[in-house]
Parts: structure tokens; C-alpha cells; sequence
């Protein structure tokens, strides 16, 4: 026959268990709590940071530093040249107006750079050989965003050069194939091209609307902490 004494000692070690479990889950839901703040505050920074470029007048193309490029990214850029047709090519991508292609191309400068330019979206079922056919043939001014290289493809497909498919724009890739001298940290998304041939690739379609659900994320997460707390220290407290 067992002693109430027994019985309450061990249904007390029963308790253990589940109060340690949710004491670890309160512990980590904190931590995912804290780091959905940092989160937060990373995010809102790229936001400050993205307006700003966006409201301030374009930069020429010498105001771009040698080194680290990330306080530059989304950037306006102001530059002008000529379209190489040499090493156009068409990227894989989607945007507003649907899935097709970033339309790419060498922009050669008076100077001797030469820089990749994302001209803009066309749609899909468009040729290479057509896209490069239209370039414009004279001089042509450039404002757009300073945009960093997107080396090796995608995570589900890589650029394959050898037969012309592209899925990121790997401008070091791109021009390294066609056999460009051309700047390979960077490429500029343009916003406006000038003079501008209607029908031809649409400018302006970059992404610079970035989400920011972090606060509500945090806000999860400590809730779920604060709820597995509670829960171990009810239990502690029932224990015989």
C-alpha cells in the first residue's frame, strides 16, 4: 500500500519535467523575441537608408567609392555613354508587369569605363538578338539605382553562360563571357533613360518596397514566452 507521502513525492517528480521543458521554451521564444528587435531595427535602418538615396540628388559615377559599396546600394546614379552591343544579354526575372527578362547591356563611357546598366523589363518571348538590335545607337543619358553584382544564379538554378541563360544578374559573369572590360561590383537599375525608344525595355520596375513585419514577430515571440512561464511556474506551484 502507498504511503501519501510517496504518492505526493512522486507525482512532485512528475512535475519536473514539464516545468523544465517549458522554462527552455520560455528562454528561447525570449531570445527569438530579442532577435526580431534587432531584426526591427536592421530593417528600419535599410528603409532610412533606401528613402534617403532616393530623395537625394544623382551621384556621378566618380563619387563611387574603390572599396565597400553597401552604403552606396540604392543609390541614384547619373551617368552616359554608349550601348555596347557586344555582351547585351537577358536575365530571368519577374516584376510588376509579370514574369520575362531584365534586359542588360554594357554602357561604354566617354572616359573609357564601362559599366552594366539594367535597361528594364521586357516581356516574355523576347529575343536576344532583338532586345540587342534596338539598342540605341547615339549617345544616351542614365539616371538609376546603384545596384550590387547577384553572383552564381539563383538558389534553385545557376547561370549556364555557355548557353545563354542567365537567372541572376551576374554582371561580373556576364561581362567576363563576352570578353567586357566593364566594372563587376555593381550595375545601375535605371529609372529613366534618355532618349528613351517607346516599345523598348520598361525602366523603373526595381523592388524598393521591403516589408517589415519584425515588431509583430517580437511581439509573438515574447507573448509565447511570457505564456510558457506562466505555465512552469503554475505547475511549480501545484506540486505536492
Amino acid at each position: 500500500m502507498n504511503r501519501p507521502g510517496a504518492a505526493g513525492g512522486e507525482r512532485g517528480r512528475r512535475i519536473v519535467g514539464p516545468v523544465v521543458a517549458l522554462g527552455v521554451l520560455a528562454v528561447l521564444f525570449a531570445a527569438l523575441g530579442q532577435w526580431q528587435v534587432r531584426r526591427l531595427a536592421w530593417k528600419e535602418a535599410l528603409i532610412a537608408h533606401v528613402e534617403a538615396g532616393l530623395r537625394a540628388a544623382p551621384a556621378p559615377l566618380d563619387a563611387i567609392p574603390g572599396g565597400g559599396l553597401g552604403p552606396w546600394e540604392y543609390r541614384r546614379i547619373a551617368l552616359s555613354g554608349r550601348y555596347d552591343p557586344r555582351g547585351a544579354v537577358l536575365v530571368t526575372g519577374t516584376s510588376t508587369l509579370g514574369s520575362g527578362y531584365w534586359a542588360m547591356a554594357p554602357l561604354a563611357m566617354a572616359d573609357g569605363r564601362t559599366v552594366y546598366v539594367n535597361r528594364g523589363f521586357v516581356p516574355l518571348g523576347s529575343r536576344p538578338d532583338a532586345v540587342r538590335a534596338a539598342l540605341p545607337a547615339g549617345t544616351v543619358a542614365v539616371v538609376g539605382l546603384l545596384r550590387l553584382n547577384e553572383p552564381g544564379g539563383t538558389a534553385l538554378r545557376a547561370n549556364r553562360p555557355a548557353e545563354a541563360r542567365w537567372y541572376s544578374r551576374d554582371v561580373a559573369a556576364i561581362a567576363g563571357h563576352h570578353a567586357i572590360h566593364a566594372e563587376r561590383r555593381f550595375f545601375i537599375d535605371a529609372q529613366a533613360e534618355t532618349p528613351h525608344r517607346p516599345g523598348g525595355p520598361v525602366p523603373g520596375l526595381t523592388v524598393i518596397a521591403f516589408p517589415n513585419s519584425h515588431l509583430a514577430y517580437a511581439l509573438t515571440w515574447f507573448a509565447l514566452a511570457v505564456l510558457s512561464a506562466g505555465g512552469a511556474t503554475v505547475l511549480w506551484r501545484r506540486r505536492p
